[in-house]
């Protein structure tokens, strides 16, 4: 993608009929890929909103490291994971490639920041291999599969695993404290400037 953050607002799944269709959807499909650090990941792009440029982020008190905090896309907060310290990894500068990629888990919009966004493929489900066992890491559980295309391979990230129900609460409890922020900065606005007249 030359670096430059895009939107993407096509978000259709191929049609699917039969049984064995049904199987396939399941694995097979559109993935969005994206890198962290050196290797490259894939997110199923029924999951995917919209992907954007870095933003300002609001920290947000009492949260996990891993919540960045929260952003205002046109009007709605959205809370903000960064996917490397979610997934165990050491944070790293922010470069004009980082970007976020906005995902709906458990009716919530929540952004996810990675280092780089690469393509939309189309992955069959023949081409997907389980997940092997990595033992103790945690990682094992949060990938679909293994996609192979072009000869390179893909880990294929389950984003309803990767934030789990707990991360939701504090995402959930993150966008309603952005939104209380911003309700009392628009109150105070109005308040400041009838002052100043």
């Amino acid at each position: 993608m030359n670096g430059e953050p895009t939107v993407a607002t096509n978000t259709e799944s191929p049609p699917t009929s039969g049984v064995a269709n049904q199987k396939a959807s399941k694995s097979g499909g559109k993935f969005l890929t994206f890198f962290l650090g050196s290797e490259e990941y894939g997110l199923e792009i029924l999951k995917v909103q919209e992907i954007i440029g870095m933003m300002p982020v609001t920290p947000v008190p009492r949260t996990p490291e891993y919540i960045k905090g929260v952003i205002n896309l046109r009007g709605k907060i959205i809370p903000v994971v960064d996917l490397r310290m979610k997934l165990g990894m050491d944070s790293t500068e922010i470069t004009d490639e980082t970007c976020t990629i906005v995902v709906q888990v458990d009716k919530l919009q929540i952004g996810i920041i990675v280092d780089k966004v690469s393509e939309v493929l189309d992955i069959a489900g023949e081409d997907i291999d389980e997940a092997p066992s990595f033992g103790d890491n945690a990682i094992s559980d949060y990938i679909l599969g293994i996609g192979k295309s072009e000869g390179k391979v893909k880990l294929l990230l389950d984003i309803d695993k990767v934030l789990s129900t707990e991360d939701t609460q504090y995402l959930a409890k993150a966008a309603e404290t952005g939104e209380m922020q911003q309700s009392a900065e628009i109150t105070e606005e109005p308040l400041a400037m009838k002052e100043a007249a």
